[in-house]
């Protein structure tokens, strides 16, 4: 190395990131969607009498609570504990996380002057993520620390229904009805994730996740016409840092090869596809993460190692393999559960 020249950091040669550079590893890397939250005793401890907003905002508890599972479980990677409405709150939507419902807008955005409250966000509005990655990246030292935003879609789905939706009538509705405001709203998301996950990157984070939670709602035509652009955008605007940018959504599998073509260079499935069939569909060049299915959890250990073997047998042929559930860990779960699934998966795949 010349003189010159930045040595790399403590995170470079993690089996996380080398997984998803598809780079040999010494061992699958394992972590977790929500490993950091209501499945620990100790999250809900902390937790106590703080609202779910507050909490994302106040850099000790942020901290604390991205560290426990890595304390417990001896994951490969930390995510970075915050809620896909944070930047939307941060620029002044009026929004709260209500209990057993989840993020309620008050005022749905439905049409083209409601636009006009999408303000573009800036680190100032988000300087409690600045504050509690560097705190967190001095504790992680050589464990990285994933960034997370919500894309454009999930986003613009809670806007404009005004809350969680099984249906999303009044998305769908905007999207066929009027694609020009449509595709304005979904523009305007993008800059305001684009700003949020490169404060999280110029912070320190090692690598980002954009989840599109609700993407398995649409058609592929509707996905890569009305949807797609937007989720391209954000990834075009972080593409530069180098850092590795991973995709995920719930019943995507029709989805996955162009949530890959969006510009991702991991594509997170959940349990519906075998990894070996994701990676067909997907195409070469891109690392798989996933994906046994949470409930899998419920079923006592052996069960467990078996179906985790299924898993790890599907990706044994895979470019890179980041081994994850096919969604977020469920509340109930026992954290001794994920502990053993680790400990498992490193075990079975140490090279």
């Amino acid at each position: 190395m010349s003189a010159n020249q930045t040595p790399p950091p403590a995170t470079y040669d993690s089996a996380f990131l080398k997984a998803c550079r598809r780079e040999p590893v010494p061992h699958t890397p394992v972590w977790f969607m929500r490993q950091a939250g209501r499945s620990l005793p100790e999250y809900r401890k902390v937790r106590e009498g703080v609202g779910m907003l507050d909490s994302c905002m106040r850099p000790d508890l942020v901290t604390e609570i991205t560290l426990q599972p890595v304390r417990r479980h001896d994951v490969d990677a930390a995510i970075y504990f915050s809620d896909i409405v944070v930047p939307l709150k941060a620029i002044g939507i009026d929004l709260d996380i209500k209990p057993g419902v989840g993020p309620v807008v008050e005022r749905p955005v439905r049409t083209r002057d409601d636009l006009a409250r999408l303000r573009d966000l800036t680190p100032e509005d988000v300087s409690y993520v600045t504050e509690a990655i560097g705190l967190l990246t001095g504790e992680l030292g050589a464990t990285p620390l994933i960034g997370f935003a919500g894309a454009p879609f999930t986003l613009a789905s809670y806007l404009v229904e005004g809350g969680p939706s099984r249906t999303y009538e009044n998305a769908k509705a905007m999207m066929y009805g009027d694609p020009e405001l449509w595709a304005d709203l979904l523009d305007r998301l993008a800059d305001i994730t684009a700003a949020f996950l490169k404060v999280q990157i110029e912070a320190g984070a090692s690598a980002v996740q954009l989840f599109d939670s609700w993407a398995g709602a649409l058609a592929p035509a509707d996905y890569r016409r009305s949807v797609m652009p937007a989720s391209a955008k954000v990834f075009d605007a972080v593409a530069g840092y180098g850092v590795p940018r991973i995709h995920f959504g719930v019943g995507t599998g029709e989805l996955l090869k162009l949530m890959g073509e969006a510009g991702a260079d991991v594509v997170g499935v959940d349990w519906r596809v075998p990894l070996d069939a994701a990676a067909r569909r997907v195409g070469p060049g891109k690392a798989l993460q996933g994906n046994l299915d949470p409930t899998v959890l419920f079923a006592g250990t052996e069960a467990v190692q078996a179906k985790t073997r299924e898993v790890l047998d599907a990706a044994a042929g895979l470019e890179g393999h980041v081994f994850n559930l096919g969604h977020g860990v469920m509340p109930s779960t026992d954290p001794d559960a994920l502990t053993r699934l680790v400990e498992y998966v490193h075990a079975q795949t140490a090279r």
